[in-house]
């Protein structure tokens, strides 16, 4: 859950690098509150529960990805082959589970190490 808080409080930071398991943690809980909402939406007869959280969502879930986009360093603008139907989704997923740069890249030093102080062996 601090994982997807922590993207949260990073609103609308789109510099910088995002590990693995933060663009994952994000996700997981962003697809269980999803399916939440929607199971909400479903009894209560309405949509807009769902929509909101969309809405409110957007601009994170974006940022992480661009985020984990820069660890591999590529550029933010990867993204948009997600518009490509099926397999530019399939392409983002591959990018996102790839390993980051291990040392400092052009988008940052690698988050993994560096909020632990420690640096790669």
């Amino acid at each position: 859950m601090e994982w997807y808080i922590s993207v949260l409080k990073s609103y609308a930071v789109f510099e910088g690098r995002a590990r693995r398991k933060e663009f994952w943690m994000f996700s997981l809980f962003n697809v269980i509150f999803s399916i939440g909402l929607s199971l909400c939406d479903y009894v209560l007869g309405t949509s807009l529960l769902g929509f909101v959280y969309a809405v409110v969502v957007f601009i994170p879930s974006l940022a992480v990805c661009v985020r984990r986009l820069h660890d591999t360093n590529r550029s933010g603008w990867w993204v948009f082959i997600a518009i490509i139907p099926v397999i530019g989704s399939i392409a983002l997923i591959i990018f996102a589970s790839l390993e980051g740069d291990v040392s400092e890249n052009n988008y940052g030093p690698n988050p993994k190490y560096f909020n632990e102080g420690e640096a790669p062996v």
